[in-house]
């Protein structure tokens, strides 16, 4: 992402520079230090949870949770305002981490999952929290915001000029051919910025799916190993097999299959401990 972040932010900083003296380096340095602000509980509460579409849990939605969060905060001696627990309307069995300090819950997840499963499920959104993951994802998805608003915004002008193209100088062959000419070249310029996006995406699934099972091992560790896998067994029978049938489904895809995950855990938890 690197690379064509410095690009991106290049064209951004290009105008400021006309109206304040300010050095491309301490632009970008100034853009890359404001990352901490994802790690502040209240910025994380506040802002990212709403961007995010979560919210603070209702009163009943806590009394679920509670109980299933208390077990996997005592098994890592950690504190009850350690982390900010929010809710996200959605039919989808699922959760994640984000942030320095959040977990997010579906209210599906909430509705559907017997209290140990919910807490094996937690207990994996902490274990990223724990295994530093979001940690990187937070300042990739930072990194990313320049570049991805310049490739919409290149190709909503490609898009504007083709329509003024059609629209105005059909009757001009040489307007016609500097319209083209235009569109091709901020499409270009927007693929390059793409381009980014789609390398650095491509890179950061491969290690995020290394990391699920980083994160599975240590909820084997913490003893939520067995509801975890009993959770990922009940999203397969509600929602079906999430294996990838294509590379390109392969290439997008940021979690391993369930079944794998499953098949490890399994696989782990047969494993005899070693004496103390």
């Amino acid at each position: 992402m690197v690379p064509v972040w410095l690009l991106a932010i290049a064209v951004f900083w290009f105008p400021i520079r006309l109206v304040w003296h300010l050095s491309y380096l301490a632009f970008a340095g100034l853009y890359l230090l404001a990352v901490v602000l994802l790690f502040f509980r209240p910025f994380q509460l506040y802002v990212l949870a709403p961007l995010l579409g979560a919210r603070r849990p209702t009163d009943d939605e806590r009394s679920i949770l509670m109980p299933a969060w208390q077990p996997v905060l005592q098994v890592n001696d950690l504190p009850a305002n350690r982390y900010v627990l929010t809710v996200l309307p959605s039919n989808e069995l699922n959760a994640f981490a984000c942030g320095g300090h959040l977990v997010v819950v579906t209210t599906y997840a909430l509705d559907a999952l017997p209290r140990d499963e919910l807490s094996g499920v937690l207990a994996h959104e902490l274990s990223h929290h724990l295994g530093l993951h979001v940690v990187a994802l937070s300042v990739a998805q930072w990194l990313s915001v320049p570049v991805l608003l310049l490739a919409r915004i290149g190709f909503f002008l490609q898009n504007v000029a083709s329509a003024a193209t059609t629209s105005f100088v059909q009757h001009s062959s040489a307007m016609t051919a500097l319209g083209r000419l235009l569109a091709a070249a901020l499409t270009a310029v927007s693929w390059v910025f793409l381009s980014g996006l789609i390398v650095s995406n491509a890179l950061s699934n491969a290690v995020g799916r290394n990391a699920e099972f980083q994160a599975d091992a240590r909820v084997v560790t913490m003893g939520f190993g067995r509801p975890l896998a009993m959770a990922l067994r009940r999203a397969l029978a509600e929602f079906g097999s999430d294996r990838p049938t294509s590379w390109r489904d392969k290439v997008a895809a940021s979690h391993p299959p369930a079944r794998t995950r499953v098949a490890r855990i399994e696989a782990t938890l047969r494993k005899p401990r070693p004496a103390n």
